[in-house]
């Protein structure tokens, strides 16, 4: 393997010294013009790949992070102060997957009102930040998810959702059917035994 040139490592040194994930942009603005920074990150992505920490890229932001496997020997016991209600990740998820949303949408599709207090949650969090308004009568806020959001779930991009077959397969979106059988009491492999 053969060592960075200068141009690599002034990269590296920027991400390193960086308190927060950067841009291409923002790492050409500490290291110049001349070099190819994107060819850059792909070099030191690939030369950290099989280390302690890698160099990831989340929502188009540079950052390095513990190497997935190692991530529990860093993990400390922590109280959190707050968790996020079943009401703030169900309308988290809607954000998610519908952005840019207003209140009103989002409300529309939970069936039920969102109170205030959620979205602060969520905004406190730094995962959804306003989007602007909607051109229509009223102009609604709407809401888009952050960069932080991609990073604290281990996403490149909104693409990486996880998609209705994922869900379903993962069984999170059991057959409205098998839920039945299991509220009567039947769980859904007795059935598939009595059926064999």
């Amino acid at each position: 393997m053969t060592p960075p040139d200068d141009f690599v490592r002034a990269v590296e040194a920027t991400l390193f010294a960086s308190d927060k994930p950067l841009t291409v942009g923002e790492i050409r603005q500490y290291v110049g013009q001349e070099g190819n920074v994107s060819a850059a990150l792909d070099r030191l992505a690939f030369d950290y790949a099989e280390r302690g920490f890698q160099l990831v890229e989340r929502g188009g932001r540079w950052h390095f992070q513990t190497a997935p496997d190692l991530a529990h020997i860093l993990r400390r016991e922590k109280e959190e102060a707050r968790k996020l209600s079943r009401a703030g990740m169900e309308t988290l998820a809607i954000i998610a997957y519908h952005e840019p949303v207003s209140r009103a949408e989002i409300e529309a599709i939970r069936g039920v009102q969102v109170a205030k207090g959620t979205l602060d949650v969520l905004m406190e969090a730094g995962w959804i930040r306003p989007a602007g308004r909607r051109e229509v009568p009223g102009r609604p806020l709407i809401y888009a998810t952050t960069s932080e959001f991609l990073s604290h779930f281990g996403l490149s991009s909104r693409r990486d959702l996880p998609g209705i077959d994922d869900l379903r397969a993962a069984g999170l979106l059991d057959p409205i059917d098998l839920a039945i059988e299991g509220l009567a009491g039947q769980s859904p492999l007795e059935k598939d035994e009595e059926d064999a």
